[in-house]
């Protein structure tokens, strides 16, 4: 069963490949992504890789974490579920002005 890592600390210029390069050299990569800002387009300074064992998510960890990449000290460690967030009410509704316009 394939086991998903957070990965923390990444340099904003290390790509997807950078990364997978990276962990591939623990065992099988199933998965690579680094979190984007969506108004930038730029890295958020993390990502996730999912490996195919727990097996060897455990040796990524053991090899990569605190580990100097593209000059910055990893962090790596599982990752927890994602942890659902209530929806702001932002109000919506209404016609904004409150003053008859005639």
């Amino acid at each position: 069963m394939a086991t998903k890592l957070y990965v923390g600390n990444l340099s904003f210029q290390t790509t997807e490949g950078d990364l997978q390069r990276l962990f591939e050299q623990a065992g099988r990569v199933v998965s690579c992504s680094i979190i984007m800002d969506k108004f930038t387009n730029k890295s958020r300074g993390f990502g996730f890789v999912e490996m195919s064992s727990q097996e060897e998510a455990t040796k990524a960890i053991n090899d990569f974490n605190g580990k100097d990449f593209d000059g910055r000290a990893l962090t790596v460690n599982e990752a927890k579920p994602r942890e659902e967030r209530p929806r702001g009410n932002f109000g919506g509704g209404g016609y904004g002005g409150g003053r008859d316009r005639r």
